[in-house]
């Protein structure tokens, strides 16, 4: 496995804890972009995370610990998709992460269009046949195909419900979807948190309490970054009003290790970088780290 050194690579840190050989949690950059139909530019979302992750701090507060020396952290050069679309594209992918899970790593998938994520999805459920896909987003992604593509980014979820059960889908904050979209949830019982049914208290004041109820005892998160409110996350290719915060997402996943349930590997995607506007870059590069804090909690 080719690995960027230290100038390129998640967190700039040094070699000694950046080896694939003795690194647990392995970065895999997939800019690909191929199908979005608004905004582009998350073809550079993978390469501009990577860039503002050496501006974010090693320690955290609420874990009293440096993660990346504890267990390191190797990033692979990015995926190359030069004349490689849709089936083609998901199976290069799917070939690096079963190879990443094989040597029990734990992979971070960084997108690139949603698109990407059926791949990680599908390797990580051959390993993990029980596991539960949490699902943030501001669209359900749930059409069977659009713009005439079965692979589009709208359909990502849709094809993830070919071989994973419905049930063991759960959305949050969506809040743009067609009626298509809508009759699937119900008839195939997705557990769709709705961003306005949050925001009216149907689901309470402990709403991530009900969200991680309905997840097994192993999570696979995709996160679209159009899932936050575009007041914090306007470099996205589909920004929609009504949007989340970070702090209350965190809550999700403090939930999630109160249940003593387990993270077992994430993807980040829908990133569109902005010229000099830094914040998008670094608020996703910090997700990150902290998804992996909650991932190795002790």
């Amino acid at each position: 496995m080719k690995i960027l050194n230290e100038e390129n690579n998640f967190l700039a840190i040094d070699e000694e804890f950046s080896q694939y050989s003795n690194s647990k949690i392995v970065i895999l950059p997939a800019p690909y972009e191929h199908t979005v139909s608004y905004g582009g530019g998350t073809i550079d979302g993978p390469n501009a995370i990577i860039e503002a992750s050496a501006y974010v701090e090693f320690y955290d507060d609420e874990f009293d610990r440096e993660l990346c020396f504890d267990i390191g952290i190797a990033t692979l050069q990015p995926l190359d998709f030069f004349e490689c679309y849709d089936e083609k594209m998901l199976q290069k992918i799917m070939t690096t992460v079963d190879k990443l899970l094989y040597d029990d790593k734990f992979v971070v998938t960084l997108g690139g269009e949603h698109t990407i994520s059926t791949a990680p999805i599908k390797s990580h459920l051959k390993k993990y046949p029980n596991m539960s896909v949490l699902h943030f987003d501001a669209h359900s992604d749930l059409r069977d195909e659009y713009q005439n593509s079965k692979y589009s980014h709208a359909s990502f979820a849709a094809r993830v419900c070919e071989f994973l059960t419905p049930s063991k889908l759960t959305q949050v904050g969506i809040r743009a979807q067609c009626s298509e979209e809508a009759e699937f949830i119900r008839k195939n019982k997705v557990n769709t948190f709705y961003a306005s049914a949050l925001r009216r208290g149907i689901h309470g004041d402990n709403w991530q309490k009900q969200i991680v109820d309905t997840l097994s005892e192993e999570i696979y998160i995709t996160f679209d970054v159009d899932y936050f409110d575009p007041a914090i996350m306007p470099a996205t290719g589909t920004p929609e009003p009504d949007g989340f915060l970070y702090s209350e997402t965190l809550d999700i996943f403090r939930e999630i290790i109160k249940q003593k349930k387990k993270i077992i590997g994430f993807d980040v995607v829908e990133l569109a970088p902005i010229a000099n506007l830094s914040h998008p870059n670094l608020t996703a590069a910090r997700l990150i780290y902290k998804l992996l804090n909650f991932a190795f909690s002790k």
